[in-house]
């Protein structure tokens, strides 16, 4: 039978309160404690032994003892498992239990406690020796090869040295002492921390944003399987009147052929019984034996009867299989439409990443990155990212007239009676759109009359008073461009910039990347030519937003509209 080993790897001595966690390796449930807790900040915890990762962190619970084989009970050790973590060090002067040590002496090599520590404060002998906090790896200050003390540093061989050292083996050598050396290494560390301190900071903005954008994405999915899910029910409704109105035509067809048979049914019956009533008249006249009386009916019995009802054949070429036929090519074309767009749906899918992992140094990859990941360049191109916008009646001015499904907005020079609202501007005649855009790429096209201002705001954008908090591209939240019959300007934070030589357009189209930094307005054509783009770091979600002169329309956008008449 094989040996069982009970040492935990962790602190290399006999397992206590052993626990085996989910990869089948076993650790003292202390040890391993401590060893995850030093990962919750990262949500991620691992086997020190064979690196398996576990998310979340694996519930820790005692091993059962084997019936009839116990558990071999440890002996009491130290409660810090971990050799590479500072143990309590002990007096190397206390005689019975030895209390813990508080100091350690550079000079004399040993771990003192408080009670005698006091000589090396109060005696004169003991005034030139160099006191420390540190209580542990004393062994580590001693000369290996002339057991002294190691006061120096060699930057020769970048190593710490004693006296006797730079009499052989370091002689002619770069030295300095021990403080000297800590001085300048101190400034390095310093500066490290500084940088390290830096980086923990990006790391942690870069981690709420990541967490915010996965929130983002699966609002994004959740919102996709509800409106799915609706228009899928709307196509089930849709196929189900479709359903009632084949059945209607059938038995409308049904009953009018019926109807029209039942009339030939009932004729012929009739004429059935007219020729039955003749056949017996002259069944009669010809089983007579009064010759005269045979001679006087001869000539009305011997006329032909005239056929009363058209002889009547199904038509071969009617058939109800043609409804049959024509609600199978329905199916077939539903079916190949469905298809061809699951088809195209999975490979738009397929062939956009979720992450974009940029390394931290290196090109070789940002470049390949940038050739996978390009903004688009014509207007099909745009129109892979248009999102259907709708405006927001809460934050309209009170000037403001909504109409076609709330997709135009008017200004008018009555005031109107909207309710009050926390969201709704009052101090300038402006509207933001009701649905957010975060995490990926959106893209929308707008048609304005007069002097208008079109861009994008947080929801955090103050919405009170005739002031620059409140105005779009006047502050710190929001990003605009600026349109007139003169030209055009970009404004953000109270910086504009005039950007003459564009040719006016009545039609404006917006590129929003939100993950890319960057919000652009073209001028829409075939070739897109690019108006003014905006450099941002996007900190949380954007609404689109106007300022109104006379009158702004959002326009209805397909995926695969290819002209902008």
């Amino acid at each position: 039978m094989a040996e069982i080993d009970y040492t935990c790897p962790l602190c290399a001595d006999t397992h206590r309160d052993p626990v085996t966690i989910p990869c089948g390796d076993t650790f003292c449930l202390e040890c391993i404690k401590i060893y995850w807790d030093h990962s919750d900040h990262l949500g991620v915890y691992s086997c020190p032994q064979c690196q398996t990762t576990f998310t979340p962190r694996p519930i820790l619970r005692r091993n059962a003892p084997h019936i009839g084989n116990p558990e071999p009970q440890p002996p009491p050790r130290d409660p810090n498992p971990f050799p590479y973590f500072k143990r309590d060090a002990l007096c190397d002067f206390c005689t019975g239990r030895r209390s813990k040590a508080v100091k350690s002496c550079l000079v004399c090599l040993a771990y003192y406690c408080e009670t005698h520590i006091k000589p090396h404060y109060e005696s004169t002998t003991f005034k030139r020796h160099k006191l420390v906090d540190e209580t542990g790896h004393l062994d580590r200050k001693i000369c290996p090869q002339h057991e002294k003390g190691l006061e120096l540093f060699c930057r020769s061989d970048q190593m710490c040295i004693c006296v006797l050292c730079t009499v052989r083996e370091h002689r002619s050598h770069n030295i300095v002492s021990a403080d000297d050396e800590r001085t300048e290494k101190q400034k390095i560390l310093v500066a490290t921390q500084s940088k390290v301190q830096h980086i923990i900071q990006d790391r942690m903005k870069e981690f709420q944003e990541l967490r915010h954008n996965v929130e983002v994405l699966k609002g994004n999915a959740q919102r996709a399987q509800t409106d799915s899910d609706k228009i899928f029910n709307e196509m089930q409704q849709a196929v189900e009147r479709w359903h009632a109105e084949i059945t209607q035509l059938i038995q409308a067809n049904l009953q009018a052929s019926m109807a029209q048979a039942q009339g030939y049914i009932e004729r012929l019956e009739q004429e059935i019984m007219e020729l039955q009533r003749r056949d017996g008249e002259l069944r009669l006249i010809l089983d007579t034996e009064d010759n005269i009386h045979f001679l006087q009916n001869f000539p009305t019995l011997s006329v032909p009867p005239e056929p009363m009802v058209p002889k009547v054949l199904i038509n071969p070429e009617f058939s109800f299989s043609e409804i049959t036929k024509s609600v199978s090519d329905m199916k077939d074309h539903l079916d190949d439409i469905c298809k061809k767009e699951l088809g195209i749906i999975s490979k738009r899918v397929s062939d956009t990443s979720v992450y974009v992992l940029i390394p931290r140094s290196g090109e070789r990859l940002i470049a390949q990155i940038k050739t996978d990941f390009q903004d688009p360049k014509t207007r099909p191109d745009f129109l892979r990212y248009s999102c259907k916008l709708t405006f927001d009646p809460n934050t309209a001015y009170k000037e403001l007239v909504l109409s076609d499904g709330n997709r135009r907005v008017t200004r008018k020079r009555t005031t109107q009676y909207y309710p009050d609202h926390p969201e709704r501007f009052d101090g300038f005649c402006q509207i933001l759109c009701k649905e957010p855009l975060s995490g990926v790429r959106h893209y929308w096209e707008a048609e304005w009359n007069g002097e208008f201002s079109i861009g994008i705001a947080y929801k955090s954008i103050s919405r009170k008073g005739k002031n620059s908090n409140s105005l779009l591209g006047y502050n710190d939240k929001s990003w605009s461009l600026l349109c007139s019959d003169s030209g055009y300007s970009a404004w953000h934070n109270k910086m504009d910039k005039d950007l003459p030589g564009t040719p006016r357009t009545s039609r404006i189209g917006v590129y929003l990347d939100y993950a890319g930094g960057s919000v652009s307005f073209y001028t829409v054509s075939e070739a897109m030519e690019l108006i003014h783009r905006f450099q941002a770091k996007f900190s949380e979600p954007l609404f689109a937003g106007f300022g109104v002169g006379s009158s702004v329309n959002l326009c209805v956008l397909e995926k695969n509209f290819r002209s902008y008449h």
